[in-house]
């Protein structure tokens, strides 16, 4: 059964695609032990996508951020060091030819809701890509074609 205090959870990952595995399988591991486990499948696809962008298309660190904040509702973001905004996602009816942005277009269509904002502290900028799941989604919503 899922806890229902709040809880945040950040893994600092080096500029490395094996990076990618490292977050999935902690994510498995924190939502598993939160009694989050129906979310796992859909909430590893999200964590790949947003975690590969950070690590393949900037040249520094990065890092997953997986929270949540009031009862209902899980984030999951990936930082990366570069401003500039991601990529918009490609079009639904274009994602099977696309050669890049299916990434973002998954995670349009898989979770509730995404977003990114630009983040500038202590000299550092970058960005931040997240997306938002409901705790207590119904299996079919959660479904991947």
């Amino acid at each position: 059964m899922p806890d229902n205090d709040p809880w945040e959870y950040s893994l600092h990952l080096p500029n490395d695609l094996r990076a990618v595995t490292v977050s999935r399988r902690t994510l498995r591991l924190i939502l598993t032990m939160h009694g989050l486990i129906t979310l796992v499948d859909v909430a590893e696809l999200l964590a790949t996508e947003l975690v590969s962008n950070a690590v393949r298309h900037t040249k520094g660190p990065a890092a997953l951020r997986v929270r949540r904040p009031p009862p209902g509702t899980l984030r999951i973001g990936a930082w990366d060091a570069d401003p500039e905004p991601p990529e918009p996602p490609v079009p639904p009816e274009q994602a099977a030819d696309a050669e890049e942005g299916r990434g973002l277009a998954l995670v349009r269509a898989c979770a509730d809701v995404w977003g990114w904002q630009p983040l500038g502290r202590d000299g550092s900028r970058g960005k931040y890509v997240w997306c938002e799941l409901g705790t207590a989604a119904t299996p079919h919503r959660r479904a991947i074609a």
